[in-house]
């Protein structure tokens, strides 16, 4: 408590002191929340993962590196913002959507990509606003099939192990396996064998090992690190930069935001043209329908977390969370859009926040102290230009290493989804149409060949049980 003033201290069983602003609810550091080393210490690592972001926007639209890191800190500021008004959840990227998000943008050329990208982040946040607000957004994705809903993960998994940052080759433009072979194979292994395998699932669970316990903690950053440490070894990553002049990025330069506000965004490019606009209609639904199951996880974290501390209310709100992604996107979208989406949920460290917070107040007094912490202190990372410098040379493996990552749980977490052979056959049809043929046909042939398989299946089973009675 050495670290939080009088006016932080809440009564026990409580809400965490603030100041009202309507419908929202101001906490700024050390007067509503303690500062907390330990996330401060892990945005000092995993900050790396937020700036990798920066390699799409280079590699779809050639922007130069302050332009695209600009849009970087834009985005990120708004997920802290996001806590310190009103909600506790850590938020992310919709990455499952990334390779398929690629996918469309590439579909397009010159400004049309640009006008295609808006339209979606803008299409996607009134998704989100309009389905909270009205609570519609439950019923929809209950409607859709677990099959549609399991290809559209085992689509975005494809799409990621066969898409640029993973096995296209280089004379495809590859920057994944066949760029990188040594420290992409490395990474992948120890990314694996950290967040998936067996035994080290043990180990953690038997918590007798120090190193395992820092190690389990670490998420796939220990990976980053032996991969970088390979890359450098071989050769196949450059060696950092360290001489960049200056010490702190400003997004405001000439080459930053203001550049991208006339270059970059509807301001500059105006404002879609229909056709584009409807085209983005499949992919944010698509988009939509991973994001939501986002945020059902998120406010189950954090409501599990509530059950086990009794000294704090924890007031989250899955609607709330609906119109704050909603609003998100529709910002970037006017003045700085990006390919990542703005997501609801960065899973990793929601967790880590919310594991850590149950281990009780004399380790994490509030759990607004634990996310303010990590993503004030993560956009402070993102201006130091000589941590920036460091980290550069891995940043497209950062990427390959987090959509690895992404086609793994996808996979396991769609084939959990199904339960019989026609649910599992539509589904991996309509992942494979997704990965190969773009979200609006993958969306469409998905909801046809599921209604017309399970819907003849229930027909047919409903006739044997019919005539076993009789």
């Amino acid at each position: 408590m050495l670290l939080l003033l009088p006016s932080g201290r809440r009564k026990e069983g409580g809400e965490q002191p603030y100041i009202p602003l309507g419908m929202f609810k101001l906490r700024l550091p050390f007067i509503h929340f303690e500062w907390e080393f330990p996330e401060m210490v892990q945005a000092m690592v995993v900050f790396m993962t937020c700036v990798s972001a920066t390699a799409y926007l280079q590699d779809l639209y050639g922007l130069t590196w302050g332009a695209a890191l600009a849009i970087i800190c834009v985005h990120d500021t708004l997920y802290f913002v996001q806590n310190l008004l009103v909600d506790p959840i850590v938020g992310g990227w919709i990455t499952p959507s990334i390779p398929l998000t690629t996918a469309f943008l590439l579909t397009y050329t010159g400004v049309a990509r640009i006008e295609a990208l808006v339209s979606l982040q803008l299409v996607l946040g009134i998704l989100f606003l309009a389905l909270g607000v009205t609570g519609i957004a439950g019923k929809l994705v209950k409607m859709t099939p677990n099959s549609v809903k399991a290809g559209i993960l085992i689509g975005a998994g494809i799409a990621s192990v066969i898409g640029r940052y993973g096995f296209a080759p280089l004379a495809s433009g590859g920057l994944g396996f066949y760029r990188f072979p040594f420290s992409f194979t490395t990474g992948v292994l120890v990314s694996f064998f950290l967040l998936f395998s067996k035994g080290f699932k043990e180990a953690k669970e038997s918590k007798g090992n120090f190193f395992i316990n820092i190690m389990a903690k670490s998420g796939f950053v220990p990976a980053l690190l032996v991969a970088f440490a390979v890359g450098m070894i071989t050769g196949e990553l450059d060696t950092p930069a360290l001489t960049e002049g200056g010490w702190i990025f400003n997004p405001f330069g000439p080459e930053g935001l203001p550049w991208v506000w006339n270059n970059f965004s509807m301001m500059g490019v105006g404002f879609p043209s229909i056709k584009i606009l409807m085209s983005a209609i499949p992919m944010a639904l698509i988009a939509y329908v991973i994001a939501f199951g986002d945020i059902v996880a998120g406010t189950e974290f954090f409501r599990d977390a509530g059950r086990v501390r009794k000294d704090e209310i924890i007031d989250v709100d899955p609607n709330r969370s609906n119109v704050i992604c909603g609003l998100r996107n529709i910002l970037q979208s006017l003045f700085c859009p990006t390919v990542t989406m703005s997501g609801p949920l960065w899973s990793a460290m929601c967790l880590s926040v919310a594991e850590r917070y149950k281990t009780g107040k004399e380790n994490m007094y509030s759990i607004w102290g634990g996310v303010c912490t990590f993503n004030i202190f993560k956009v402070v990372c993102i201006l130091i230009i000589p941590l920036i410098a460091l980290i550069r040379p891995v940043l497209p493996l950062s990427m390959s290493l987090t959509l690895m990552i992404q086609a793994f749980g996808c996979f396991y977490v769609a084939f959990n989804m199904v339960n019989d052979n026609e649910e599992r056959g539509v589904a991996g049809v309509v992942g494979s149409i997704l990965a190969v043929a773009g979200p609006a046909a993958g969306l469409a042939a998905g909801i046809v060949i599921a209604v017309v398989v399970q819907y003849l299946a229930a027909k047919r089973k409903t006739k044997e049980v019919e005539s076993t009675a009789t």
